[in-house]
């Protein structure tokens, strides 16, 4: 196990901790709200990634086959991301606070999350089932890709809860440029 593990790795450690929709709204959910009510928004994205795995780990094989599931979910999660960017550029922290700082807000955004589908659609596929991994295995394996999202998540939560004060003079650009990345992201999604 540890072999597929380290083999598997460096494109976990390069896709979890690169910017994406995920670690944006944690840094974002953090610096508007503090731990307490960004938190919400965490734990809703570490659910919507688990209910992922789950969906990944029982029926990986059959995903696999059928693209235009992945390609169907990749335009649901762009219109999200999209509307998601629009609401975050034009928001004013008390609006921010009561209403996407939640974990329905988080769930949907990591459900809906393409780069999530097709990194573990990737991990599944290109490594761990070609190494015969039974289904034991690969519940292990994403008890670990979860472990590893998880502190990339809390990681950009801590540097949104870090630079919280500054953020909350400098809403307006900070909130533009959160909203340009994640269409950004929508675009890297649809391209």
């Amino acid at each position: 196990m540890l072999k597929v593990i380290l083999s598997y790795l460096p494109y976990a450690l390069i896709t979890t901790f690169t910017p994406g929709p995920n670690n944006i709204m944690s840094l974002y959910s953090i610096s508007r709200a503090g731990w307490r009510k960004g938190g919400r928004v965490i734990l809703g994205i570490a659910s919507g990634f688990s209910t992922l795995m789950i969906l990944v780990i029982l029926f990986c094989n059959e995903i696999a086959k059928y693209p235009e599931l992945v390609e169907m979910l990749k335009y649901v999660g762009a219109v999200y991301i999209i509307w998601l960017a629009y609401h975050i550029a034009v928001s004013k922290p008390s609006e921010t606070e009561g209403r996407s700082m939640n974990f329905v807000n988080g769930y949907l955004l990591s459900i809906t999350n393409v780069k999530v589908i097709l990194y573990l659609i990737t991990i599944y596929t290109a490594y761990i089932i070609p190494q015969g991994a039974g289904l034991y295995d690969m519940i292990l394996h994403g008890i670990f890709i979860i472990a590893v999202s998880a502190v990339s998540w809390c990681m950009w939560g801590a540097m949104g809860g870090l630079l919280q004060r500054f953020l909350a003079r400098y809403y307006r650009p900070f909130n533009a440029a959160m909203g340009v990345i994640l269409l950004w992201c929508a675009w890297e999604i649809l391209s």
